[in-house]
């Protein structure tokens, strides 16, 4: 009897195996064809022949963008962007999870706060509102234009003040009792316990300001000032127009809209695949170390 559960468990564990590496390969199947798309010939591209395998090796794709000098200035510019939108977004998520997460008797006017966020949510004044607010504060062609207008991710917000509400409320208790005020409970004991929760929200502020393109459109007046996203959009275009010699128009003979908007999903996406691993462990490993157990 007990080897026939064994043996039952140790199938039902190979199909679930089987099972996540299917959905493995169906998560990652486009990717890797956007790459062979991106590598392969023209006609193969536009062909539709390209499924996984590049067919007839061409880099020409790579090669126009990597060595265009806009292309540098715009990956910077996201760069910066990312590094002081992604700190803003951080700073002020904690500083309004935290003082969210307490009880009314800590915080009496929690709920009016609470519901001014879920509505500012659900609803905004839209485009036009946040172009004239944009240009009166003079704004236009500053990074901050594109880091302001979301400084202050509601999801993020209620994502950690949830997690801070998780942890044990013993923790508040011994702090008062040994004399910790707010700012020492919320830098020395909540935030060190909620890496796993502080690791998810920067990872959605980095995907957020990374991919993020619309914004560098309607805010950047010069194409010079254009983040990534923005740029690699306005690739095509900018290439078209551009005065080229017969070197270049024989390199852009080679390639087509399919293989030049392949090369730049796969450029985009690999400073995120590079980060994403070192914290994916948070995610994972979400355990609440030190807390006090009743």
């Amino acid at each position: 009897m007990i080897e026939s559960r064994t043996t039952i468990s140790r199938l039902a564990d190979a199909a679930l195996v089987i099972l996540m590496a299917l959905i493995a390969c169906l998560s990652l199947g486009p990717i890797w064809h956007t790459v062979a798309v991106s590598l392969s010939d023209k006609a193969a591209a536009a062909a539709g022949k390209v499924v996984f395998w590049p067919v007839g090796i061409n880099v020409s794709a790579y090669y126009v963008i990597l060595t265009d000098s806009a292309f540098v200035r715009a990956f910077l510019i996201s760069v910066e962007r990312v590094a002081l939108g992604g700190t803003v977004n951080f700073a002020l998520c904690v500083l309004m999870a935290y003082p969210l997460s307490r009880t009314l008797k800590e915080f009496r006017y929690r709920n009016v706060y609470m519901w001014f966020l879920i509505f500012c949510m659900l609803f905004n004044g839209g485009i036009i509102p946040l172009y004239v607010l944009m240009k009166s504060l003079g704004l236009f062609n500053s990074i901050w234009a594109l880091v302001l207008p979301g400084a202050v991710p509601v999801f993020n917000v209620v994502l950690l003040m949830n997690f801070f509400r998780s942890l044990p409320k013993e923790l508040t208790e011994a702090g008062y009792i040994d004399g910790a005020g707010p700012w020492y409970l919320a830098f020395r004991i909540f935030i060190p316990l909620s890496t796993p929760a502080l690791a998810t929200i920067t990872l959605f502020s980095i995907v957020s300001h990374w991919n993020s393109f619309f914004d560098g459109l309607i805010f950047m007046r010069t194409p010079d000032l254009y983040p990534l996203q923005t740029y690699i959009q306005q690739l095509v275009v900018q290439i078209s127009a551009q005065n080229i010699d017969h070197t270049k128009m024989d390199l852009l003979a080679k390639l087509s809209n399919q293989t030049l908007n392949a090369a730049k999903i796969a450029v985009s996406i690999v400073p995120i695949l590079i980060l994403y691993p070192f914290l994916q462990k948070y995610f994972v490993h979400g355990i609440i170390l030190g807390s006090v157990k009743e």
